[in-house]
């Protein structure tokens, strides 16, 4: 293992356990991600001894600056871009009630074994007289080359003391597109409950890390069949399920939007456009009706999920900031450039779109060509030219007529200076008739035109010119 061991760090840290005389060894993640050819920035050390004082010979050694949190116990320090975080090695142990462990000092060994998986357990000593040596107890290795996730103890005790590992595993399954174990996918689903005594912060967390991986249906999946996402997301499970009436039967949601999530995890890694993507049909469920003669619909969801955004983002802990207002908008406007796309396309649909989407039509657009999940070729290929003609007379009306992000030609203030008249009611409809005119194609987006409109509106309700205060 020594050639993996190259940067800087090492060789101090090593020169400082043989200064001491105590063993010291890096752990964990960085250790795991080595294996993996995955790149790593955090690397974990733990000392059998007292790790802060450690980290603080190594600080004065490297000439930084240490951080130490002696509550937990643990020294942090960075250098050369990568942060190092000292801790002495322990064992735990677990009250019911808490995923808080009580910390005792402890050999390697029992730091190992209270790591979350094998995976994680993986160890390499500093010290000079086993620089290089791995230790890996418990087959992580094996279990790396296997794609599989496992625990060193026994998962049910393992998911019981920290229910959060439960979302960790799912998370690194999904990650590395591993395997987990069938024992530790039981044990999951024995303590399911157990995660009500986490955090909604610590799950949020992890789930975004799902989200974010290049195929989140596979943590979706597994989070759906242990039962876990009944408990932390009911709204998407309620998505889940086909029924027939007369024969008919609609698409099942949970998967389709899993499908559609997949899709545009190919084309962004925004998290809140991906976010965007599980959310544009969360109202389906409670606007599904039956037709007779017709079939199912579900009439008014894009209305209804966009006003279900707010209360699912207080819910998760999730920022009720513009990130929430982008992920409303787009639910709300989910279904617009596919109609555009199945309709003739007029200039006045197209000038809407883009005064309502604004600077997000790009983001749109990807949203709804991801929401294309159907197995019919002739539709793939039907839906896509058409996706590409919207895009093509987009860019030409845009170009034309500047709607993104328009803002009126003519102001409140102007129409108030024009006909001397006080902030109320006739301004607010005139500035009303100049956006439908415009966006209708009535007239240019232009100020001259507005203005000749302005005072045409304005003499239509009875309001007169004062010549002296006409606008330039």
């Amino acid at each position: 293992m020594k050639q993996h061991l190259q940067h800087p760090i090492f060789n101090v840290v090593s020169a400082i356990a043989g200064e001491l005389g105590v063993d010291a060894y890096v752990i964990g993640g960085f250790v795991r991600d080595l294996y993996l050819n995955r790149p790593s920035k955090d690397i974990d050390v733990v000392v059998i001894g007292n790790g802060i004082a450690f980290a603080e010979k190594v600080a004065a050694k490297l000439k930084v600056k240490v951080s130490v949190f002696k509550s937990f116990g643990t020294a942090m320090l960075n250098y050369r871009d990568f942060e190092i975080e000292f801790v002495g090695a322990r064992k735990e142990s677990y009250r019911s009630d808490s995923r808080k462990p009580i910390v005792e000092n402890g050999t390697l060994e029992d730091d190992q074994r209270r790591r979350d998986f094998t995976i994680n357990a993986l160890a390499i000593a500093l010290h000079p007289k086993q620089f290089g040596e791995l230790i890996d107890p418990f087959g992580g290795i094996a279990d790396m080359e296997s794609k599989l996730i496992r625990t060193p103890l026994d998962p049910v005790e393992t998911f019981s003391d920290d229910p959060l590992r439960i979302m960790r595993a799912i998370r690194f399954a999904t990650q590395l597109d591993f395997t987990i174990d069938p024992i530790a996918i039981e044990a999951i689903k024995t303590n399911t409950e157990r995660i009500k005594i986490v955090s909604q912060e610590r799950i949020t967390d992890e789930l975004n890390k799902i989200i974010l991986s290049p195929k989140p249906s596979i943590g979706f999946k597994l989070l759906f069949d242990t039962g876990l996402l009944h408990i932390i997301f009911p709204q998407m499970v309620a998505l889940q399920g086909v029924e027939i009436i007369n024969g008919k039967g609609h698409k099942d949601n949970f998967y389709h939007t899993l499908e559609v999530l997949d899709n545009i995890c190919q084309t962004t890694d925004d998290l809140w456009l991906r976010w965007a993507a599980i959310l544009h049909d969360i109202a389906k469920p409670p606007t599904k009706r039956f037709e007779p003669g017709h079939g199912w619909t579900f009439h008014g969801h894009e209305d209804k999920g966009a006003r279900m955004v707010p209360g699912i983002f207080a819910q998760l802990k999730l920022p009720l900031n513009e990130k929430m207002k982008f992920v409303q908008k787009m639910v709300q406007l989910h279904l617009r450039p596919i109609v555009l796309a199945q309709e003739t396309i007029t200039d006045s649909a197209l000038r809407r779109l883009l005064f309502d989407a604004g600077e997000d039509i790009e983001a749109l657009m990807l949203l709804c060509k991801a929401d294309i999940t159907t197995k019919n070729e002739y539709k793939i290929k039907k839906y896509r030219s058409n996706f590409e003609l919207v895009q093509k007379k987009l860019k030409e009306v845009e170009e034309r007529d500047r709607i993104r992000n328009w803002q009126p030609p003519v102001t409140g203030i102007d129409i108030m200076a024009l006909f001397d008249i006080k902030e109320g009611r006739e301004v607010g409809i005139i500035k009303n008739q100049i956006r439908e005119a415009i966006l209708e194609g009535d007239i240019p987006n232009s100020r001259e035109a507005a203005i000749d409109f302005t005072i045409k509106k304005g003499e239509e309700i009875g309001l007169k010119v004062v010549a002296s205060r006409k606008p330039e």
